[in-house]
């Protein structure tokens, strides 16, 4: 029986050893074949352009196909879903937001462990949100705002992108933060809660920077104060949140890609390189802030902090404003 058990032992040693001489020379040869970049998104929008910008420089620089394939639906689970079961081997990638952070909190049930099921790649980038009101609105600027709002508990409302949301939940952190109550309107996207403000439907809208700037220049909008720790290069006159002693409204909207969990650290850390020389590159630089994006390219570990640290803050919001899926 003895013997058996070292034949026995010996074995499992040498099939893990094999596995990990396997996974080693895997590691060392990737990429091998064609990567697939999950996008559980619509294709057509901004964050879609630069997933389609980013693997086409993937491709250059890795010597393999990189295709996106548009995945969108159930607010990015599906997608989402599919990366987290996908063999953890390096092929298989996926792009993700705030909304990472976000969902586990709003929606119930979903297939897969937004921190557990994913290793972090990198925070490709972010951009500020921001507090905007239609011109019309006497608030020239947060104090004049948290005033008039103060005087008038309930009576202003304001609009969002849709329920459970990142401006949504904006717009929730800054109720408790401030002390103040407004009414949530919910709308079916961007476009439309920015038209109805700036029709005057609705007197405040809670959206990010790169959507509300032309309106804030052409006079349709006015911006109040915006969520980033620094001034934005496109609105350098607007206050920060920060500045006005609103210490935790410091908050952004990311873009970034992670790998199914188990992925070999270093077919993590290659893409990750690859990713913020790419980001680094001028062409591209110039085309990501022309859309209002900051250009980040961050360590996996430090996309692992933002994702954990914006999964604990927007589950206290989500908590505290009792917000769920419609």
């Amino acid at each position: 029986m003895t013997i058996f058990k070292n034949i026995f032992f010996a074995s499992t040693i040498s099939i893990v050893a094999l596995s990990a001489v396997s996974t080693v020379a895997h590691a060392e040869n990737y990429p091998s074949k064609l990567i697939r970049f999950v996008a559980p998104i619509p294709p057509g929008g901004s964050t879609d352009v630069l997933a389609r910008e980013v693997a086409q420089q993937l491709q250059k620089r890795l010597g393999q196909p990189v295709v996106v394939e548009n995945r969108p639906g159930a607010s990015g689970s599906i997608g989402t879903a599919a990366v987290a079961a996908a063999p953890a081997d390096g092929y298989t990638i996926l792009l993700i937001n705030s909304s990472h952070s976000i969902n586990p909190h709003v929606y119930k049930a979903l297939p897969y462990d937004a921190i557990k099921d994913f290793e972090p790649v990198s925070l490709m980038t972010d951009l500020p949100m921001g507090l905007f009101v239609n011109a019309k609105v006497p608030a020239a600027n947060l104090s004049e705002f948290l005033a008039l709002a103060k005087s008038k508990p309930g009576g202003l409302s304001f609009a969002s992108s849709g329920n459970g949301g990142a401006s949504h939940l904006t717009g929730e952190m800054f109720l408790q933060e401030s002390g103040t109550k407004m009414v949530h309107i919910p709308y079916r996207g961007s476009a439309p809660a920015l038209n109805d403000v700036i029709a005057g439907q609705v007197p405040v809208l809670f959206a990010d920077v790169p959507l509300t700037g032309p309106h804030v220049k052409s006079g349709a909008l006015r911006a109040i104060a915006i969520t980033s720790k620094e001034r934005s290069p496109s609105m350098p006159d607007v206050v920060t949140f920060n500045e006005a002693g609103m210490k935790n409204m410091n908050l952004s909207i990311w873009i970034g890609v992670v790998a199914p969990k188990g992925t070999p650290t270093k077919i993590v850390q290659k893409l990750s390189h690859e990713i913020a020389e790419i980001l680094k590159e001028p062409d591209m630089a110039e085309k990501v802030r022309a859309r209002g994006f900051n250009i980040v390219g961050s360590t996996p570990d430090e996309f692992a902090k933002v994702i954990r640290d914006d999964y604990k803050k927007y589950g206290e919001v989500v908590r505290n404003a009792g917000i769920k899926a419609e």
